[in-house]
């Protein structure tokens, strides 16, 4: 007896499949059922008992952070909870102690979020090396020596590139160079073990590969760093007496909750840890292989249809995200047409970003290019 496709187990945990076909991941992804239950639960909770339950309140921080360390290879005190990517990034680079000449290591064909905050500090006198995520790997290396920092993403947001992490790693633990990673447009998929990488600070957001709400994330910072990563931004529960509402004392908390500055989003915390846990019940090693081989079928798809694909796709480059156009029929038209026919794709820079997750089906890719043949022809 044939094993049932994974897409098949799991579809139930995507109403939006009655819906839609919905290949927009990159983006906002739909919420699975798990995080959307939980959400709802305290959301009644709240509505029927306010804060009387407040202690499983704190519970389900805890079990954020465990979950997350658990799911990129980290201990629970190395886990802060943030609102977004931006504000785990800005974390790392507003809180270091930049000197004037200090060099960053930084991509060009980075999102805004992972961009900007580096740039911001040549105004303090940083020097940035700009590269190409494309650059070989002896360019990267030159380009570390004598940098104090290194900034990269997993996946990038437009091309679906997937950069080799622990190669990246050992060059920065080479140079003894900070090694920062944006990890949201991989994270949820691929597997990412930050110990064998060598990353000491991650940040990501639930409300993509996650399968989480917006406006909840988490900020990974390696035990040893955290004493050279000052939280600028500050508040009340960033120190370690913050439930001694008299104390006066700004010692720090001990752990990544230093850099939690004030009351979390306590239902988006809900949700993204159930997100998190269903998709550790999934394992990265199931969904990996699945939404390579969905981006796969989407690029090679397209190809046969003449339209043209960006960057680079190999089995160990490849990710979740394909980027496409034809050169006849623009990307905002395609777009709208494939939305008129319930398929939901995203458009980025004059192309079409087509990013499947590890529920869509085979025969999701296929009805898609059919009617992306009728678009274009």
């Amino acid at each position: 007896m044939s094993q049932t496709p994974l897409w098949q187990q799991y579809r139930h945990q995507f109403p939006v499949t009655e819906r839609l076909t919905y290949l927009n991941h990159a983006a906002v992804a739909p919420l699975c059922r798990a995080a959307s239950d939980a959400m709802r639960g305290l959301a009644q909770d709240a509505l029927e008992f306010g804060s009387f339950h407040y202690m499983d309140w704190m519970e389900c921080y805890d079990g954020l952070r465990n979950s997350t360390a658990k799911l990129i290879n980290a201990e629970a005190g190395e886990i802060a909870i943030v609102k977004n990517t931006s504000e785990g990034v800005a974390t790392i680079a507003l809180g270091l102690d930049w000197q004037p000449g200090d060099v960053i290591v930084a991509f060009k064909e980075e999102f805004p979020a992972n961009y900007f905050p580096w740039l911001q500090l040549e105004k303090k006198g940083v020097v940035i090396r700009w590269l190409s995520i494309y650059d070989e790997l002896d360019k990267i290396d030159a380009a570390a020596k004598g940098a104090r920092l290194l900034a990269i993403s997993f996946v990038n947001y437009l091309s679906g590139y997937r950069v080799d992490l622990e190669a990246i790693g050992e060059i920065c633990a080479r140079h003894g160079v900070f090694y920062f990673c944006d990890a949201i447009q991989g994270l949820g998929v691929f597997p990412l073990d930050v110990r064998k990488c060598k990353i000491h600070a991650l940040a990501a957001d639930a409300h993509k590969w996650l399968l989480g709400p917006e406006g909840c994330g988490v900020l990974y910072v390696q035990q040893d760093k955290q004493d050279d990563i000052f939280p600028v931004e500050f508040g009340w529960t960033n120190v370690a007496k913050y439930n001694d509402y008299s104390s006066r004392d700004m010692a720090l908390r001990p752990d990544a909750g230093r850099y939690e500055c004030g009351t979390l989003n306590t239902i988006g915390c809900y949700g993204v840890r159930a997100a998190i846990d269903l998709l550790l019940e999934v394992g990265a090693e199931r969904t990996a292989p699945a939404v390579q081989a969905l981006a796969d079928q989407v690029w090679a798809g397209v190809k046969d249809l003449g339209c043209e694909t960006l960057g680079i796709r190999t089995p160990e480059t490849g990710a979740g995200i394909v980027s496409f156009r034809h050169a006849d029929v623009d990307s905002l038209l395609i777009v709208r047409k494939l939305k008129d026919k319930n398929f939901t794709m995203a458009p980025r820079q004059g192309w079409v970003r087509v990013a499947p997750h590890f529920y869509n089906s085979p025969d999701d890719i296929d009805r898609l290019l059919v009617e992306l043949k009728t678009v274009i022809s």
